[in-house]
């Protein structure tokens, strides 16, 4: 097995990466979309987090109200603190378990928003980074997933920089471009994991 951390800011790309991965044969752990099941109705991640936030966090049906928490733990570091206190073990153990059921013959991508921030990088074999300038990355979540220019920059600025993210790359991808130059260099680095294998 071939464990890799992938990692890069918001906006560079990174899920377009994890699923061309995916494509080629590797097994995706998704932090985020764990994230999302260890705090879904029912929970004790839930529970957890209506307990540290109060009920306000909660939709009318019962869920998570994502934005209404996002907008409490990004201008406060404490309570960001305080929010993955709970849930980063939470995804831990998941993340763990599904490694664990995926065999020894396998290239696992762990793929995780805040590697850098949370210095995982020693977890794994080697750690890829998908790159992309400061302005790239605001042009996308205003352009592409409609945030305002004020809350894109304040979410960027919640990461790690990107001269810590390159600092802890064994391989880099550089998605500044157009899509159609993103494939060849996934295929690249997806024939290295595999050389890595053998």
């Amino acid at each position: 097995m071939v464990k890799v951390g992938l990692t890069g800011g918001i906006g560079a790309g990174k899920s377009e990466v994890s699923r061309l991965l995916a494509s080629y044969g590797a097994v995706i752990v998704d932090a985020d979309k764990i994230a999302r099941e260890v705090v879904e109705p029912g929970t004790p991640g839930l529970a957890a987090v209506t307990e540290e936030f109060g009920a306000d966090v909660l939709s009318p049906d019962g869920t998570l109200d994502r934005p209404k928490l996002g907008a409490i733990v990004f201008n406060d570091p404490e309570k960001l603190q305080a929010l993955n206190a709970i849930v980063h073990p939470l995804v831990g153990a998941r993340s763990a378990e599904l490694e664990a059921a995926a065999g020894p013959d396998t290239v696992v991508v762990h793929d995780v928003p805040l590697l850098t921030e949370n210095g995982l990088a020693p977890l794994y074999d080697l750690v890829i980074v998908v790159d992309a300038t400061p302005h790239t990355q605001l042009d996308r979540l205003v352009r592409l997933r409609g945030m305002t220019e004020r809350e894109a920059k304040s979410r960027m600025a919640a990461q790690a920089t990107r001269e810590n993210r390159l600092a802890i790359a064994d391989l880099v991808i550089d998605n500044d471009g157009p899509l159609e130059a993103l494939e060849p260099q996934v295929r690249q680095a997806w024939e290295h994991l595999r050389d890595r294998q053998s």
